[in-house]
């Protein structure tokens, strides 16, 4: 019981005011505070906004433009091997130049 009372609290206080049905949205939110089982029933039976149960149990799923080309996992995108690959050795090379530099300036100092 105390989960549908809550439910339907949140659900009074998250419904938009021109939607709700045959009373102000204060008024149902008084209702349900004050009758927590009945309050809640009326609530669910008379004033939530209708639709909102099509809309959240939906199976229908938008619809985004397909990409031009397949998408690969990286392991089996060639490009992105090879990308990957120039990326690896280019940050050996940075930090093995580091490495050479903090050896010189530790020697000379």
């Amino acid at each position: 019981m105390t989960v549908l009372w809550v439910g339907c609290l949140v659900d009074v206080i998250c419904s938009d005011e021109h939607r709700v049905r045959h009373l102000p949205k204060l008024l149902w939110l008084m209702i349900v505070l004050l009758l927590p089982l009945i309050g809640s029933l009326l609530w669910l039976v008379l004033g939530r906004p209708q639709g909102v149960v099509d809309i959240l149990s939906s199976k229908s799923t938008p619809q985004y433009p397909r990409p031009s080309r397949p998408v690969l996992a990286p392991e089996n995108d060639e490009d992105f091997q090879r990308r990957f690959r120039a990326r690896v050795e280019e940050q050996r090379r940075l930090a093995q130049e580091q490495r050479r530099h903090d050896e010189g300036s530790d020697s000379a100092g």
